[in-house]
């Protein structure tokens, strides 16, 4: 594989190899932060679809144990594939990213990307070779997201497009995760999934919108921002109109599920406490509330997971 190299780059041999991709993770995908959102994620997936089977209880938590590196490790190549496809741009305007300053080279993280797909496969293929089916159609999508679909510079005018093509992994993992209840034991899956995935995918999109509003004196040369697409104002109540839509789909999700209240109540609260950071960032950017806006994304996040699937299945085991 040809080495692709950038002219600021400083020597990466100084420093062992684990030292730096230690490194590297704490910068680009923190195992722990996104470790602990993404078991979450996938406990409340196979949560949400037994609730709607109505099937008692949780899987053996082996299975779970092993979906949750298939799921961690999955959106870790999601950002090992993003190194790639950003490298040029990263190389002319952020050059302060692990890979264009020298960190870690994109021919380390490939071997990285190759050594996490053997050991997902060995893995599934061992424990429940069925699921290697449902993790295909993830691969295959990740690889189209990764050559952009052979639409790059249509997806760059079009970001609605892009931002959908992208987030459609989500709820692709999700049927994944999902799929070590239903699909290990030859069930359909209950119709009620396809609100799950719906916030799923939404929740995708305030991430994406959170972490790309920023104050004018955050913006950057060749690096987009919905801030600097839209304006402000525009970006952050898009943000908030997001944030309403993944609401009322969460709510939607727990009504078919028969949740009950408790669920309604946390959605409502965390929904009040995202939403009042923006509403102070549209009177007052600035650069730490613009920070907030993006760590509360990620608290929504979880606090909607957590209502939709982890807390129910917590309480019904709790019961038992």
């Amino acid at each position: 594989m040809q080495e692709i190299t950038f002219p600021s780059a400083i020597p990466t041999k100084k420093a062992s190899f684990l030292s730096r991709f230690y490194q590297y993770q704490k910068e680009r995908f923190p195992l722990l932060g996104h470790g602990v959102l993404i078991a979450v994620f996938t406990f409340s997936a196979i949560s949400y679809a037994r609730i709607c089977r109505g099937v008692e209880g949780f899987i053996p938590m082996t299975t779970y144990w092993i979906g949750v590196f298939t799921t961690i490790s999955l959106f870790l190549l999601v950002r090992i594939f993003d190194e790639f496809k950003d490298a040029e741009e990263d190389a002319l305007y952020r050059k302060e990213l692990p890979v264009p300053r020298g960190l870690i080279s994109l021919t380390e993280l490939f071997w990285v990307g190759v050594l996490v797909f053997i050991l997902q496969v060995i893995i599934n293929a061992i424990f429940f070779p069925k699921m290697l089916l449902l993790f295909g159609v993830v691969i295959l999508w990740l690889c189209l997201m990764g050559k952009e679909f052979f639409i790059a510079d249509w997806l760059k005018k079009h970001p609605f497009w892009y931002v959908s093509s992208h987030m459609l992994i989500i709820p692709l993992v999700d049927v994944y995760a999902s799929g070590l209840d239903w699909f290990l034991v030859g069930e359909t899956a209950p119709k009620g999934l396809l609100f799950f995935f719906a916030v799923s995918f939404m929740n995708g999109v305030v991430l994406e919108i959170g972490r790309k509003i920023r104050t004018p004196e955050q913006e950057k040369e060749g690096v987009q921002s919905y801030t600097s697409m839209l304006g402000t104002k525009k970006a952050v109540w898009l943000w908030i109109g997001i944030l309403i839509l993944t609401l009322v789909l969460s709510l939607m999700a727990a009504f078919y599920a028969n949740l009950g209240g408790t669920s309604y109540i946390i959605l409502l609260i965390a929904f009040l406490l995202c939403a009042f950071p923006a509403c102070l960032f549209l009177k007052n950017p600035t650069i730490k509330l613009a920070q907030f806006i993006e760590k509360i994304s990620a608290l929504w996040t979880i606090l909607m997971y957590l209502s939709l699937g982890a807390i129910p299945m917590l309480q019904t085991i709790w019961n038992q």
